[in-house]
């Protein structure tokens, strides 16, 4: 008779009792091509970055970005926009489960869809605006002042008894609230130039 397998820790959005059995998982080139919400909340690969996976994840989005604007209408390209945050959900829920961590720095998909929202909504505007977009924003999500710092630490990170939901908002809400921060500074500035 066999023993049972082990339950799986993370099948249920509930948190368990015991601290979690399995070390975290590197993300790799192989972690990415295992499933299609590993390859999104990686950046496409972006996020395998071993310099600053975050800023790396940033300058992907913008580049893609710019593609998408070129190719779809104002209206499209808002769709995609809006679209990324709830796939962004799904996507850094499923790689922070299988990576076994939180939080992971490897995940770049809130970057990519809060450069997104960013460059959308400061549209049209022109490399220096765009440039300032993206350096205004990498301070608010690298430095998390105020507002995106209280974002970052709204949903607790809780190894010991994950909830993986939880966890792929939690990654995506600082971003957001950046977002939005970088996108206040911009008007500021519009409105007093």
């Amino acid at each position: 008779m066999s023993a049972a397998p082990p339950p799986v820790p993370d099948a249920p959005d509930a948190p368990s009792a015991a601290p979690w059995p399995l070390p975290p998982v590197r993300p790799t080139w192989a972690f990415l091509r295992a499933h299609p919400a590993h390859a999104i909340a990686l950046g496409f690969g972006a996020g395998l970055s071993r310099v600053a996976p975050g800023t790396a994840g940033t300058l992907w989005g913008w580049a893609v970005f710019l593609l998408l604007s070129h190719l779809l209408s104002p209206f499209a390209l808002g769709v995609v926009t809006l679209a990324a945050w709830p796939v962004g959900w799904w996507a850094c829920t499923v790689a922070a489960r299988n990576l076994r961590i939180p939080d992971p720095g490897a995940v770049v998909w809130d970057e990519i869809a809060a450069i997104w929202l960013v460059l959308w909504l400061v549209l049209p505007a022109g490399l220096l605006a765009q440039v300032a977009a993206f350096l205004l924003f990498r301070l608010f999500d690298a430095a998390k002042p105020g507002p995106v710092g209280w974002a970052d630490r709204l949903i607790p990170h809780d190894p010991a008894a994950p909830r993986w939901a939880l966890s792929g908002l939690g990654i995506l809400l600082d971003d957001l609230v950046a977002a939005f921060c970088t996108l206040l500074v911009i008007a500021l500035a519009r409105t007093l130039w």
